[in-house]
């Protein structure tokens, strides 16, 4: 099967801090790990292949997929796009080329310091937390309307419906 990118690069510029310029082969591979790695870890196996095979197979926009269509519009892209952004934004100003690993400093521009990357990483992190609990809260009150969510068997991911981002609860 082939896979389906939930967003698409015009997407996360449009709806992101990252600049229009930025070549989209530098951030392709930052949608799909953050797609699998973490939105993946949220929708649970078989509700992912689910979505998967409905934009493969073009029947997303089909009116028996309207709840699909809008989990995926409302609730899975804006996480997704919050996501790539914590995963695409600690490596933008790298290159990797048969020479090494080397850093791009534009003219007219000045580094930022690691606190101030910090701060930052904060921010998106903290975005991306907001539309993760807006998701699962959302499940939790719709999920009869996507048996793929609770239908996960041995081998899928069962999907985290915990969003405790904040470690200990006392």
């Amino acid at each position: 099967m082939s896979k389906a990118l939930f967003i698409t690069v015009k997407d996360l510029k449009r709806k992101s801090s990252i600049d229009g310029s930025v070549d989209p082969d530098k951030l392709i591979q930052y949608i799909e790990v953050a797609q699998d790695v973490r939105v993946q870890n949220y929708l649970g196996g078989k509700l992912y292949k689910k979505l998967q095979s409905l934009i493969v197979n073009a029947e997303i926009n089909l009116p028996a997929n309207a709840d699909y269509k809008l989990l995926l519009d409302d609730y899975v892209k804006p996480m997704l796009i919050w996501y790539t952004q914590s995963e695409v934004i600690p490596f933008l100003n790298f290159n990797v080329s048969n020479g090494g690993v080397f850093k791009n400093v534009p003219e007219n521009a000045q580094p930022m310091s690691q606190e101030e990357l910090s701060y930052v990483m904060r921010k998106v992190n903290d975005t991306a937390e907001f539309y993760t609990r807006r998701f699962v809260d959302y499940m939790n009150y719709n999920s009869t309307l996507y048996p793929e969510y609770t239908g996960n068997q041995d081998e899928d991911m069962y999907p985290e419906r915990d969003y405790n981002f904040t470690g200990w609860v006392l």
